[in-house]
């Protein structure tokens, strides 16, 4: 497994395939938290926004980064399908966690805030959460289930958007609205436990879903 993680890190990195969702994570902070004053939690919903978004970016990235002949190759030397795509979701988990360091950091940098330890814990799990729902999303709509790219892309973007826009599906935007609501931080906390149980629930009937359909065409 640790071999198979860095070989996905390996070639992620070589393949620069993690710019584009990096360079718009960044670009999303640069405009709204820039010379930020006032609440943080607000800034850090958008934060959480940009790493759900570029979560599954990534992890679409990431998963579609071999061919069916070199994924073949793979699945064969791992022994199964199920080694590959584990490690594909732990690089990608391990990408979010860079981006959910930066998302707690640069506001703090570019703005101007005075943080407690409960907002920068809310923080951090707001941004999991989101990344762990961003991972699912990005699997799903990954070449491991959808082959056809403009499928893909489209189901990517409408799957995205329901997420963040539809109230009533969980976990990203109640999050992202619950950071918004101007509530204290110790009033969030257990909120969102109950949130980041249903976004790591997500990820992995996500994963059981990709297994399987990845599974009958290897």
């Amino acid at each position: 497994m640790i071999a198979l993680i860095h070989f996905r890190l390996s070639t992620l990195l070589h393949s620069q395939r993690y710019l584009p969702p990096a360079l718009l994570f960044l670009a999303v902070l640069a405009v709204g938290t820039v010379n930020s004053s006032g609440p943080l939690l607000p800034v850090y919903a958008l934060c959480a926004g940009a790493v759900f978004i570029s979560a599954a970016w990534l992890t679409v990235a990431l998963a579609n980064i071999e061919g069916p002949e070199h994924r073949a190759i793979t699945v064969i030397s791992a022994g199964g399908s199920r080694a590959p795509l584990v490690a594909t979701i732990a690089v990608a988990l391990a990408g979010c966690v860079v981006l959910t360091v930066v998302g707690l950091l640069l506001p703090l940098a570019w703005g101007t805030h005075s943080p407690t330890a409960a907002e920068l814990a809310v923080g951090v799990g707001a941004q999991l959460i989101c990344a762990c729902a961003g991972v699912g999303i990005g699997l799903l709509c990954s070449r491991l289930v959808i082959t056809r790219p403009g499928y893909s892309l489209l189901t990517a973007l409408a799957l995205v958007m329901l997420t963040l826009l539809a109230p009533a599906i969980p976990p990203v935007n109640p999050v992202l609205r619950l950071l918004s609501s101007g509530r204290g931080p110790h009033e969030l906390l257990w909120p969102l436990l109950g949130f980041a149980a249903v976004a790591i629930a997500t990820l992995a009937v996500s994963a059981v879903l990709t297994q399987r359909v990845a599974a009958r065409r290897t």
